[in-house]
């Protein structure tokens, strides 16, 4: 997901103007609005269901960098192991 500078940024006035504008675009282009006050960036907006699955997609890569740390360190159970550790659930 990037962002078309040309499309994506929103000066802060316009979305006082209209918001649903704003985030109509953002929802149906699944990209984040950058809002922008005096030229600057000061927030982004962007969809909900994006949010989410970028926080699903985040979460799984700490796991995956997590459990290769893990092996790194020898730090993991024999498949057997882990059988019999996930049936006492």
């Amino acid at each position: 997901m990037s962002i078309k500078f040309s499309e994506d940024l929103v000066p802060l006035t316009d979305l006082k103007v209209n918001p649903g504008r704003v985030v109509k675009h953002a929802s149906e282009t699944h990209r984040p609005v950058l809002l922008t006050s005096r030229g600057r960036g000061v927030a982004v907006v962007q969809s909900v269901v994006d949010y989410e699955k970028a926080e699903e997609e985040r979460d799984f890569m700490r796991a995956v960098v997590a459990g290769l740390a893990d092996l790194e360190a020898g730090r993991e159970v024999s498949l057997e192991e882990a059988r019999v550790r996930l049936a006492g659930c």
